[in-house]
């Protein structure tokens, strides 16, 4: 099977038309501050004078986070890392991804909310939802920064103090909840947007929240495996 390829945007493609078949693509235009939702019947070469921009170096710039899309995430052997060294890459990866698309998921889920609820009676349980996942999330990473993932590194050197909760356990059960409630949320969210998917009449930045949610949620799978079924047992068979 042949390779896929980026596919090829000229000046007069529509933004509109990009991110209906693209909608991931919508951060390149968000991180450009092109309107590609209200503006999406613009051409690349008018939103682009609107910025200063020079629409060659826009359409490589899609081209290239096309390319990257199709490509998929680069995945690490977790389970052939250390404990320390496995943590540090799900703060680095995971962590890090969570922390710049939530708020971004939480503002497109607050507008479309606002716009479409007349035609989705089902959108401001998607806008709460969205929210409440950003706020649990946030939370989560803060409590694994702080708390345990300091105490995984510290059995990793061998250390054995300093434990909070007066075990390693405790903190690891508590992760782990929170893990089912993330998941829980997630599939509520699945299940009010169809699956993700948009529906025809669903406008660009309908589509790139829907695409949003549906990469927020292989993210998650990704990373709490790494967490529940590598990290986890590790550290509670290391530290005895």
């Amino acid at each position: 099977m042949p390779a896929a390829t980026a596919p090829c945007f000229t000046p007069e493609t529509k933004l509109g038309d990009i991110v209906a078949a693209r909608p991931a693509l919508a951060r390149v235009f968000e991180r450009l501050g092109l309107d590609y939702c209200c503006g999406g019947q613009r051409t690349l070469a008018a939103a682009c004078a609107t910025k200063q921009l020079d629409p060659p170096t826009v359409a490589a710039m899609l081209e290239a986070a096309a390319a990257a899309t199709e490509a998929g995430p680069a995945e690490v052997d977790a389970a052939g890392l250390t404990l320390t060294q496995l943590a540090d890459h799900i703060e680095q990866t995971h962590h890090t991804y969570l922390k710049a698309e939530l708020p971004r998921l939480v503002e497109m889920a607050g507008r479309v909310a606002g716009k479409h609820a007349w035609r989705d009676a089902r959108l401001p349980e998607v806008q709460a939802g969205v929210m409440a996942l950003a706020e649990e999330m946030l939370s989560h990473m803060q409590k694994e920064e702080k708390i345990l993932f300091p105490l995984v590194r510290q059995i990793d050197a061998g250390t054995r103090g300093g434990f909070h909760c007066g075990s390693i356990a405790n903190p690891i059960r508590q992760m782990e909840a929170e893990h089912e409630s993330a998941g829980r949320v997630t599939a509520r969210l699945r299940e009010l947007t169809d699956g993700f998917t948009p529906t025809p009449e669903s406008c660009n930045t309908h589509r790139a929240l829907l695409a949003g949610l549906a990469e927020f949620e292989s993210d998650l799978h990704r990373h709490v495996h790494k967490e529940n079924n590598i990290l986890f047992p590790r550290t509670l068979a290391r530290a005895g």
